[in-house]
């Protein structure tokens, strides 16, 4: 009888022990994985041509940023290495150039191997909207 209790208790702890070591690697992803500190506004238009403010907020851990500006295509309009913990650019688009295109907005921290993407599209009516999404 003293057996079977002892059985049972040693399968317990390995059930315990077994469920707690496979659930503490997913939570110790979900906090290692930084976001890139940035942020695309719409400032205003500047002759019927849309103003885009990108803003980084960077960390001494984070100072090497690349920005990649691509079309539905995938053709790069603009792209640029920056090294620099702050800083903000400002884009004015030409939308004679670009049409009613969808265009991605892209910020690789080098760093860390994280990028955080911006998708602006633009809507012709009687009303012009512009939305800023975040992938």
């Amino acid at each position: 009888m003293k057996k079977i209790i002892s059985n049972n208790r040693i399968i317990a702890i390995a059930f315990l022990t077994v469920f707690t070591v496979a659930l503490a690697p997913a939570a110790m992803a979900i906090e290692k994985k930084p976001l890139v500190p940035a942020e695309l506004v719409f400032v205003g238009n500047i002759k019927n041509q849309p103003l885009f403010q990108l803003t980084v907020a960077g960390s001494a851990a984070q100072n090497e940023f690349t920005i990649n500006i691509t079309d539905e295509f995938g053709v790069s309009l603009y792209r640029e290495n920056i090294k620099g913990e702050n800083f903000s650019k400002k884009f004015l688009l030409n939308t004679d150039e670009i049409g009613d295109n969808t265009l991605t907005f892209e910020v690789f921290c080098k760093n860390t191997k994280q990028s955080v993407t911006y998708e602006v599209n633009r809507n012709s009516r009687f009303v012009q909207d512009l939305a800023i999404t975040k992938k």
